[in-house]
């Protein structure tokens, strides 16, 4: 797949390829603008119906009969035009699509079939499928992100060599069409020049994890401590008065807190800026922070403006990554927090993070236990001459949640792949169980962890059959390797990221995560070498939209997780 991305990219001019990428992710712009084409299956039969002079009942029969709406337009544009094509270049149809995306307002659902069947008139039928595809979010060709920055590196040298600095770009300039068109137009080179931009987000940095204070100062020496908030993590943009939220998986959040932007507008002394911060509900009366369960009534869309006034939110501000002309992703951490508590002036909502030194591991446990005291997850330790690792999870940071034992305290983010029908009550929901994994981000694969059953409401049950419904894929889908025996009923296409607790972490020779095959003593075949990693009773906490599919907990994290669990496990047997 990479090799064959890479020779089309070759072929592609500067000015094209990142439309290219765009279209290739069944989009016309990048992920954090909010441009939706806002339409559904029907509304897009109906455009084949017109496209191909076709009756609308016909195209919705056959619709239902093979159930793929791309195949529905190809197979009329073979019957009804053949190979005759209109030579359309990618410019026209992506501008084309720009339109339809870009059209609102009342008569806009008619306007949007109109240019849609004119469109697919003039496509031979093989653009006819994958096009018509675009418009209701079914593209689905397969691959992510790291797939596309790889096959970047490969159009260069045919190597992934250069994935590292591409990422890096990308990392502070999440857009892939704005960064194909800088490899392709200026190579490697033209990469260091992509600095942050107020209004473009940031790939959120990422915490490493370690069990106690004394391994956390073994790690970084002396270093900052900093509360951990089980609430919402936000990236604001200021430019001039006028603010943005985002969220970590690049969704423009804005809109939902009224409260946060009025107290950015209000508190921060900087005209242009990009800071971090945890935003979190508090009881006006004690000034507590509240659960997550209470912050999370704030992610809403309708009803806000109360909502604001019943549940208000604070930001704690701990990271800043721009200010004023000056980038600071590359400055240290403590010039960064500086810098970041002097330009907030006292006020309701912004606060700058609490933030300690510690200099022994005793320091760090005695913060940690004064955190948890407080109702906080934990704590986050900071080297000091740290940079900010974009989009990365590095040593700069290091979570500490609670001690680590024999079970898995911590929770993992996993990616739904699949799932199996039910059995006595759970066959009036079609779901029975799920099938969960991990990410290996070398690889740029999903491998399994657990099969989950348990843990879930009736209606989170009912909830997650809705979502793989419009999710479903017809095949298992190219970034997931699952063994034979654990294929589940339906295959799940790349969206759906869990939080899931379990007991502990096991060995398991049927599970992908971390197993290693060998060629079998015979020959004719392969056998487990190395038992794959397994969650232990694994149950659902709760869905996690903020974060992408590609934000899952990731292998080499996992592998940290059971040599804690297994330290842990021997330091308890030995003590008693």
């Amino acid at each position: 797949m990479i090799e064959i991305l890479s020779e089309l990219f070759a072929e592609a001019n500067s000015h094209d390829i990142g439309k290219i990428v765009y279209l290739m992710m069944g989009r016309v712009a990048p992920l954090y603008e909010p441009i939706e084409f806002g339409m559904a299956d029907k509304m897009m039969l109906r455009t084949i119906a017109i496209a191909y002079n076709v009756s609308p009942d016909e195209v919705a029969a056959h619709f239902q009969k093979i159930g793929d709406l791309g195949k529905v337009s190809g197979e009329y544009a073979e019957k009804v035009r053949g190979k005759k094509k209109k030579d359309l270049t990618v410019a026209e149809v992506f501008e084309i699509l720009e339109k339809v995306a870009a059209t609102s307002g009342p008569g806009s659902v008619e306007i949007k079939m109109t240019m849609l069947a004119k469109l697919l008139a003039d496509l031979d039928p093989t653009s006819s499928y994958y096009v018509s595809r675009i418009p209701v979010g079914k593209l689905r060709l397969g691959f992510s992100d790291m797939t596309v920055l790889d096959s970047l590196s490969w159009m260069i040298d045919g190597t992934k060599s250069h994935r590292k600095e591409i990422e890096r770009a990308y990392n502070v300039h999440p857009d892939l069409g704005f960064i194909a068109e800088q490899v392709k137009a200026h190579g490697i080179a033209g990469l260091s020049k992509v600095l942050p931009v107020v209004g473009t987000p940031i790939l959120m940095a990422r915490a490493e994890r370690l069990s106690s204070g004394e391994e956390i100062i073994g790690k970084i020496g002396r270093c900052a401590i900093e509360p951990k908030f089980d609430g919402f993590r936000l990236q604001a943009h200021i430019d001039h008065g006028k603010v943005k939220l985002f969220t970590r998986n690049l969704e423009d959040a804005t809109p939902m807190y009224p409260d946060v932007v009025e107290g950015l507008q209000k508190q921060l002394k900087a005209k242009t800026a990009i800071l971090e911060g945890e935003a979190i509900a508090y009881n006006t009366e004690t000034g507590e922070y509240l659960p997550f369960q209470e912050t999370v009534q704030r992610k809403r869309k309708h009803g806000i403006e109360q909502m604001a006034k019943d549940i208000p939110l604070k930001l704690i501000c701990f990271e800043l990554l721009y200010m004023d002309g000056t980038t600071y992703i590359d400055v240290a951490y403590e010039k960064r927090v500086k810098k970041l508590a002097d330009s907030i002036v006292k006020g309701d909502v912004l606060l700058s993070s609490e933030v300690t030194i510690a200099e022994t591991g005793k320091e760090v446990e005695a913060i940690f236990d004064d955190a948890v005291s407080r109702g906080l997850e934990g704590i986050l330790a900071k080297k000091l001459d740290g940079t900010y690792q974009a989009g990365a999870r590095g040593w700069s940071w290091i979570k500490f949640k609670r001690s680590y034992s024999a079970h898995l305290d911590d929770t993992i983010d996993a990616l739904v792949m699949g799932y199996y029908f039910g059995r006595g009550k759970r066959t009036s929901f079609g779901i029975g169980a799920f099938l969960i994994g991990v990410y290996d981000k070398k690889e740029d694969k999903f491998l399994t962890i657990a099969r989950v059953g348990t843990g879930l409401t009736d209606d989170e049950w009912r909830e997650l059959k809705v979502r793989g419904e419009k999710l479903k894929a017809k095949e298992k889908p190219p970034l997931y390797s699952v063994a034979k025996a654990l294929e589940p009923d339906v295959w799940i296409v790349p969206e759906i990221v869990v939080e899931i607790k379990a007991d502990e972490l096991t060995r398991s020779p049927v599970h992908t995560a971390g197993r290693v095959m060998k060629a079998s003593k015979s020959g004719d075949g392969l056998m487990v070498d190395v038992p794959g990693y397994a969650l232990r009773f694994p149950r659902l906490e709760r869905f996690r939209d903020d974060k992408k599919f590609d934000d899952a907990t990731t292998l080499p994290e996992i592998e940290e997780m059971f040599e804690l669990q297994k330290k842990h496990l021997q330091k308890n047997t030995s003590s008693e």
